[in-house]
């Protein structure tokens, strides 16, 4: 009886033994793939770190080329930029570029607002800019005139202008009305001496101001 007892103790601290095995490699496997799911997660923590402070890093860089470029704007464009972004137009509020349509270049003439051939072709040059940029931009174009004539009737006629070229911009190229906006600074923005003929020939003018 007693050496039965004794097998039976032997035998169950044997099994006794193999559970406890058992169930420290079990934990031990467990707190394994603990620690690598851990780790797997740390390690995807410190990605998406690195990853936001390049964004920031590239954010500053952007934000410091886009002021520096807006501090190189002409006055009118930097209205153009306020007026948008007050408007609510824009996305982004971003400056991209400006193209000038002067009389002595594309021939808008002395109290004319009609397109030119030179001034289409201008025009479709600068609609092919627009489309290769593939972006939904916003352009506000800009009409002005020399000082001849009264300041009413230069207001009319820069305003004309700029709206012959939203039209022919939007039925030949496609470009919607709603990111296009006409305004009219008449005389009131001279780039050349009134005085002279060449200086009059600058100042009749369309400018495209071209936003994201």
């Amino acid at each position: 009886m007693k050496k039965g007892f004794v097998v039976l103790v032997v035998v169950a601290g044997v099994a006794l033994f193999a559970t406890g095995c058992a169930t420290k490699s079990y934990v031990q496997e467990q707190v394994a793939q603990a620690q690598k799911v851990t780790e797997a997660k740390i390690s995807e923590v410190q990605k998406q770190v690195e990853a936001t402070q390049m964004d920031v890093a590239n954010l500053k860089k952007s934000d410091a080329e886009q002021n520096a470029k807006i501090a190189q704007l002409s006055d009118t464009a930097k209205e153009a930029l306020a007026r948008a972004e007050e408007a609510g137009k824009l996305a982004k509020g971003k400056f991209l570029f400006e193209v000038t349509l002067s009389d002595d270049i594309v021939h808008f003439g002395f109290n004319k607002s009609e397109l030119s051939a030179e001034a289409k072709a201008a025009l479709d040059a600068f609609a092919q800019k627009v489309k290769a940029e593939n972006k939904n931009v916003y352009i506000e174009v800009q009409g002005h005139t020399d000082a001849i004539g009264s300041e009413k009737y230069n207001l009319e006629l820069g305003q004309a202008r700029a709206d012959a070229v939203v039209r022919y911009l939007n039925m030949q190229h496609g470009i919607p009305l709603h990111r296009m906006n006409a305004i009219s600074y008449g005389e009131y923005k001279p780039v050349a001496d009134n005085k002279t003929a060449e200086g009059r020939a600058k100042n009749r003018r369309v400018t495209l101001v071209v936003l994201e």
